[in-house]
C-alpha cells in the first residue's frame, strides 16, 4: 500500500463512519462495465460538494489492492450484485487528489515533477523488477510495469481541472497537459490502463486539451445519463432521511432540489446533510464560497444578459445553448457562456428536454440575491427586491395605488424599450415585484383552473395568508380582469380559501405606459 499506488480505504471508512451516508455503491456495478473496455476513460464533471470526491474514494476502496474492504461494502447494494466479487481489491490504483496536490505544493511550479517523482517511487518499490528508468514519465512507468509483469492500472484523479481554474503560469500549465497527454492519449499505453475515471467542476476544457483528453466518456450536469443518481441525493434519497429526522420535506424540496437529470430530481448532498442534522433550513452550501462568482459575471453584461437574470430570479426559465461553453472560467463572449458556466457551478439548474436553466431552489436564490445586490446596473432591480415585501402585504391590505406604483418601476427595469409593451414583460415585471412571495407562496404561472388558464396564481404554504389570482389586462380595465376570474371561475380549484382569496385584476396601458390595479377579496357563495 502507498500514499498514491494501491491506497488504502480509510478515507471512505471515515465517511461510512459519518452520521448520515447515503447508499450510493450501485455506482460500482456501472464503473465496472467500463474496466479493460475500449471506452474505459470516464470523467465525472460536478459542482462542488456533490459527492464527487466520496465516488472516487468509494472506488478506490473497492478497486485497490491495498486494501480489504469486504466488510465495509457488506452491508451496502454492491455486495449483492454478481459483480462484486470479481473485481473487489484485485486492480492496481494511482489515486491523485489534484486540489489536494496543488494547494500543499509550496514551490507549484514543481507540482507535477513531484507527483510523478514520489508515484514513482511507490511503484519501484511494488514493482522492484520492472525497470523503472530515473527520467521515465509516470506514463513510461506504468507501461515498463505492465510490459515486465502484466500488471494494469485504475487511474483515479480527483479535481483534474483545479489548474484550469486556478490562475497559474502557462509552463505549468503546459507541463500539465503534457502529464495528461502522456497519461490517457498514448495508444500504446491505453493497455496497461484497466480504468481512468477523472473527477472534477467543469468538463474536459474544449480550447486547452480537448485533443488531449478527447477519448474521454463524460458525464456533466447537463447529461449524467446513467450515472445520474449516484453524484448528488436523489429526491427518494432526501425523503428517506427526513422522515428518519423528523424534517418537513416539502420545505427541503424548496430549500434544495431542482436540479433534474435522466427522471431523478437531485439534490446538493452538503446541504441537505446540513439542513437534516440541524434540523433547521438555512444556506449552507452557498457558506463554502462566495457569491461574487455570480455577480463578476453579471458586471460583464452581455447582451440580453440583464433580462434573463431578471425572468430567472423571478422563478422563469429562460433559453440557453451550453455548446458555445469552452469549458473554461475566462474568456466569455455571450450570455450562453455565462449561464452554462453558472450551471457546471451549481448556481442554475439546466433542463436538457427543454433546452432551459433556472435557478433551481431557494438557498441559490438567495446567493443571486446577494450578488445583485453589489453587481453593477442592478441598483434598481434590488430596490424592487427589497420592496417586494411591503408590495405582498400592501396587496392583502388591499392597498391598489402602491400596487400599481410598483409594477411600473417594475415593468420599466425588467425589459428594454424594444420589448417594453410585450405579454411577457408584463408578465416579467409581476413576477419580479411580487419575488419575497415566494417566500410564503407556491407561484403557479398560467394554471389550469376552471375554464380557463389563470395569468398567476399564488398558494400559501404558510399560515394566514389568503390564496391570490392575478389577472393581466392590456389596454382595457381592471374591472374586466375581474369579471373574467369570476366568469371564467379560476377560483374553482381555490375554493377551500374561501373568505381567504384576493382576485387581483391588473390593467396595462401600453400608451401612457403605466399599471392600474383592483382587488377584490373572495365573497361568492
Amino acid at each position: 500500500m502507498g500514499i498514491y499506488l494501491n491506497p488504502e480505504n480509510e478515507n471512505f471508512r471515515r465517511t461510512l463512519a459519518a452520521d448520515i451516508y447515503v447508499d450510493k455503491t450501485g455506482m460500482i456495478a456501472e464503473i465496472n462495465k467500463f474496466i479493460d473496455k475500449g471506452n474505459n476513460y470516464v470523467c465525472i464533471s460536478r459542482p462542488r460538494r456533490f459527492g464527487k470526491t466520496i465516488a472516487g474514494n468509494m472506488l478506490s476502496a473497492y478497486y485497490s489492492k491495498g486494501c480489504d474492504s469486504r466488510e465495509l461494502f457488506a452491508p451496502f447494494k454492491i455486495a449483492k450484485d454478481p459483480c462484486f466479487e470479481g473485481r473487489l481489491n484485485k486492480l492496481n490504483v494511482i489515486k491523485i487528489d489534484m486540489n489536494s496536490e496543488y494547494q500543499n505544493t509550496v514551490d507549484k511550479n514543481r507540482l507535477i515533477k513531484r507527483i510523478t517523482r514520489e508515484i514513482k517511487a511507490e511503484m519501484i518499490k511494488e514493482f522492484p523488477g520492472s525497470g523503472i528508468l530515473e527520467d521515465d514519465s509516470l506514463g513510461q512507468s506504468i507501461l515498463r510495469v505492465y510490459s515486465a509483469i502484466g500488471e494494469t492500472f485504475i487511474i483515479i484523479m480527483d479535481e483534474y481541472d483545479v489548474l484550469v481554474r486556478e490562475n497559474v503560469p502557462e509552463s505549468l500549465f503546459a507541463e500539465y497537459l503534457s502529464f495528461l497527454n502522456g497519461l490517457f492519449k498514448s495508444d500504446t499505453l491505453r493497455p496497461a490502463i484497466s480504468l481512468a475515471y477523472l473527477t472534477g467542476i467543469f468538463p474536459i476544457v474544449r480550447d486547452k486539451i480537448q485533443s488531449k483528453l478527447n477519448n474521454f466518456y463524460e458525464y456533466t450536469i447537463l447529461d449524467a445519463e446513467e450515472l445520474a443518481e449516484y453524484i448528488g441525493f436523489t429526491g427518494d434519497e432526501v425523503k428517506e432521511l427526513c422522515e428518519k429526522r423528523g424534517v418537513n420535506y416539502d420545505e427541503c424540496q424548496m430549500w434544495y432540489d431542482g436540479y433534474k437529470q435522466h427522471g431523478f430530481e437531485i439534490y446538493n448532498p452538503e446541504s441537505v446533510v446540513k439542513c437534516v442534522n440541524k434540523n433547521e433550513f438555512g444556506n449552507f452550501w452557498g457558506k463554502t464560497s462566495r457569491f461574487d462568482v455570480i455577480s463578476d459575471r453579471l458586471d460583464e453584461n452581455y447582451e440580453g444578459t440583464k433580462e434573463d437574470v431578471i425572468k430567472m430570479i423571478s422563478g422563469e426559465d429562460i433559453t440557453v445553448d451550453p455548446d458555445l461553453f469552452m469549458n473554461t472560467v475566462t474568456g466569455f463572449k455571450t450570455k450562453d457562456e455565462v449561464f452554462t458556466y453558472l450551471i457546471h457551478l451549481g448556481y442554475l439548474a439546466y433542463d436538457r428536454k427543454t433546452g432551459t436553466c433556472r435557478i433551481p431552489n431557494k438557498e441559490i436564490r438567495n446567493e443571486w440575491l446577494r450578488a445583485i445586490k453589489v453587481a453593477k446596473d442592478y441598483g434598481v432591480t434590488n430596490r424592487i427586491i427589497m420592496d417586494s415585501r411591503e408590495l405582498l402585504t400592501a396587496t392583502i391590505d388591499g392597498d391598489e395605488e402602491m400596487v400599481a406604483r410598483a409594477l411600473d418601476l417594475s415593468h420599466i427595469n425588467v425589459t428594454s424599450n424594444r420589448n417594453y409593451n410585450n405579454e411577457d414583460a408584463l408578465q416579467s415585471a409581476i413576477y419580479l415585484a411580487y419575488i419575497y412571495a415566494l417566500n410564503e407562496y407556491t407561484v403557479i404561472k398560467e394554471m389550469t383552473t376552471g375554464k380557463g388558464f389563470a395569468d398567476v396564481v399564488f398558494i400559501p404554504f404558510k399560515e394566514n395568508r389568503p390564496a391570490m389570482i392575478i389577472e393581466l389586462k392590456r389596454n382595457s380595465c381592471t374591472e374586466s380582469a375581474i369579471d373574467q376570474i369570476k366568469e371564467k371561475k379560476y377560483f374553482s380549484s381555490l375554493e377551500h380559501y374561501k373568505g381567504n382569496l384576493l382576485f387581483v385584476g391588473i390593467n396595462y396601458d401600453e400608451k401612457e405606459k403605466t399599471h392600474t390595479c383592483k382587488i377584490e377579496k373572495f365573497d361568492i357563495g
